[in-house]
């Protein structure tokens, strides 16, 4: 057993901007440090040497206490967020040939463009400091090893990919050793692309780029990793057995998320996740080192912050936990840490009457201008989503009982508000039809101040009478009744809807069936902005056309979550359905990444072809069908606890009396 015991003293946050050389090594950092941390290993072999000086701090001065109480044990590895020395220092170079990932079980043998597009040639300054114009250099993970007793009985964890080949063996058995489902060409295909699509960094994989359509002359940013594009590809990957490549992601984004973002003089909040990073490669005294380069919104169009990055990052962290056992990856202090500030972060009190996140247009997968602006549904689905995820992963200490307390009184909340309210069906509509307006009173019907003639002529007849949705967007003296695809199937898999209104959902989509699906699933939203209506609400955005792109196109990429939704409410049939049609099209067309007009019948206009997240929501599709048991890992029953506190919240009066009595002197007579 080795322990070393170190003190924490940051003083400064991190800069993307900034090396600082020390001898011969250099290290991206703005904070001093002496550092605590237990650490238990029981061999040398690691090789660490330790230098207070070059350490790196991930978190802010106030973050510490709170965070670093109590006794942490880090098995093996230091974490990225804390630094390592020269000793474990970046890999040289990196090539583009074609080579074999580190990757068991697939032939990582990819044949990928050079994402190293930027080359900076840096001096060193009196051996003090180094400017990079751009990028950020990050160290390499590395790897984690526990070791186990081998005389220790019992108490191993399984993974749900280890139950579900044990499940089927024992089916197979009974059912007389029944073969595996092979692969079809289609899947072949699609396995193969995505491997094409890798991005390494340090000879790692670390995610796949948003396109990789090699006669692309003008790959904008879809050269680059999303958080959100990725998600796909780590279920797919998850599903098959890999997960190197989804905990490399995992813990590099989170080393992203510690950095300061600042754009015209003003930093976002810290536990703000990037929307995406690209590798580059960049000489710094004469040798070349791959950095990346993260993007959380200053070059995004429109410079929007990517309000779910943070959220799907929560997301994919619990799925990696539950599909392959390996909970430590949860439990380092590091990943905590993050947690807990993207948590601080979408916790944090303002100015909002409603429990549901304020965001601005653009902040989600509808990324360019669409009316979303105020309470989307997809941001509150996916919100109440990470909520869950975090508290069944967020460590059981001291310091964390007022943040689960806050996170179950946040769901309570939020999932009445959001049943309550963005709830429409036929006889909702007909009570808001009969609203009246201008109500003045704690008791009053209409709280939004609806007026009933906003209900859209469309809307009477193309609800069916057993079916139902969640309306798009809900603020003061407005409802958005499009249909957001995204938004009501998260909240199908996240049980933010009840199960009666989840069943309403599908019913709905299957009535709709030509207008949701038609030739290709599925539409983003319904029905498009046209005419005036574009104009004023899209800024007359000749990419959103109507019945293109954003606006009432249809995304394949959405038939993972689909299918996902379908088989929680045992309604696999229409998952099938869809997975059937896109199978016969996708690869004809070259896998796109939207189609056009109001059946599918085109592909878009401006569509990347070979769009990463297209044969990868194909592919999670197809396992999550042939492995029912894995895919039950990933949603959310009806959580029992958060409806007898949404009950005792109803019985609460509307007014509470503050506990704070203010200073009579304070008083204004």
């Amino acid at each position: 057993m080795i322990t070393i015991n170190l003190v924490c003293n940051c003083t400064m946050k991190p800069s993307p901007k900034i090396l600082i050389g020390h001898k011969n090594s250099s290290f991206l950092a703005r904070c001093h440090h002496t550092l605590i941390m237990s650490m238990s290993n029981n061999s040398t072999a690691c090789g660490l040497n330790l230098h207070l000086n070059t350490m790196q701090c991930p978190f802010h001065v106030r973050e510490f206490g709170r965070i670093m109480h109590g006794s942490q044990q880090v098995f093996g590895l230091l974490s990225s967020s804390f630094g390592q020395s020269s000793s474990i220092g970046l890999s040289a170079t990196r090539t583009t040939k074609r080579g074999v990932s580190a990757i068991a079980g697939i032939d990582f043998k990819f044949k990928s463009r050079d994402f190293s597009s930027s080359v900076e040639t840096c001096e060193n300054i009196n051996g003090k400091m180094v400017y990079l114009k751009d990028g950020m250099n990050v160290k390499p993970i590395a790897e984690e090893r526990v070791d186990n007793d081998e005389d220790s009985v019992g108490g191993e964890e399984v993974s749900g990919l280890e139950a579900d080949e044990k499940n089927n063996k024992s089916e197979n058995e009974q059912e007389g050793g029944k073969v595996e489902e092979e692969e079809t060409e289609v899947e072949k295909e699609a396995w193969s692309l995505l491997q094409e699509a890798l991005v390494t960094y340090c000879d790692k994989p670390v995610g796949t780029v948003a396109a990789n359509d090699s006669e692309d002359q003008q790959p904008l940013n879809y050269d680059q990793v999303f958080i959100r594009d990725f998600i796909p590809s780590a279920l797919a990957f998850l599903l098959k057995g890999e997960k190197e490549i989804v905990k490399n992601f995992l813990l590099y984004t989170l080393q992203l998320q510690s950095w300061e973002k600042t754009v015209d003089c003003y930093s976002p909040g810290q536990g703000l996740m990037p929307a995406s990073f690209k590798v580059k490669t960049m000489k710094v005294e004469g040798k070349s080192e791959e950095v990346l380069d993260p993007d959380f919104g200053e070059s995004a169009i429109g410079r929007v912050a990517p309000v779910d990055s943070g959220l799907w990052w929560i997301i994919l962290l619990q799925a990696y936990g539950k599909i392959t056992g390996d909970c430590s990856l949860q439990e380092r202090l590091d990943v905590q840490t993050g947690l807990k500030m993207i948590l601080n972060l979408c916790l944090t009190d303002g100015f909002d009457m409603f429990p549901s996140l304020l965001v601005t247009d653009g902040s989600c997968m509808i990324d360019r201008r669409m009316g979303i602006h105020g309470h989307p549904l997809e941001i509150q689905a996916l919100f109440y989503s990470a909520l869950r995820s975090a508290r069944e992963m967020v460590a059981s200490d001291e310091n964390s009982k007022n943040l689960v307390g806050e996170i179950n009184n946040r769901l309570s909340a939020l999932s009445f508000h959001i049943r309550e309210y963005y709830w429409l069906d036929v006889q909702k509509m007909n009570e808001i039809y009969r609203y009246k307006t201008e109500e003045y009173s704690l008791d009053a019907t209409n709280k939004f101040n609806i007026y009933p003639d906003q209900i859209p002529l469309w809307l009477i007849d193309w609800v069916p009478t057993n079916g139902g949705y969640l309306l798009g967007n809900l603020q003061p003296a407005h409802m958005d009744f499009r249909f957001f695809m995204l938004g009501n199937l998260w909240s199908i898999v996240s049980s933010l809807g009840t199960p009666e209104q989840n069943n309403s959902i599908l019913n709905l989509i299957e009535a709709n069936w030509d207008d949701l699906v038609g030739e290709m699933p599925l539409k983003i939203c319904y029905p498009a902005l046209e005419h005036h209506e574009w104009r004023i609400i899209t800024g007359s955005d000749p990419k959103n056309t109507p019945w293109s792109y954003h606006n009432g196109g249809s995304w394949p990429t959405l038939l993972w979550q689909f299918t996902l939704a379908c088989m929680k409410m045992n309604r696999t049939e229409l998952a099938e359905k869809a997975v059937a049609l896109a199978e016969k099209r996708l690869p004809r067309d070259s896998w796109p990444e939207y189609y056009d007009t109001p059946n599918a019948k085109f592909i878009g206009k401006q569509a990347r072809l070979y769009q990463t997240w297209t044969l990868a929501g194909f592919l999670a599709s197809k396992m999550l069908l042939k492995n029912p048991n894995l895919a039950s890992l990933l949603w959310w029953d009806e959580d029992f606890e958060i409806l007898e506190n949404c009950i005792c919240l109803l019985h609460k009066s509307g007014r509470v009396k503050s506990s704070r009595v203010p200073d009579k002197s304070q008083i204004l007579v």
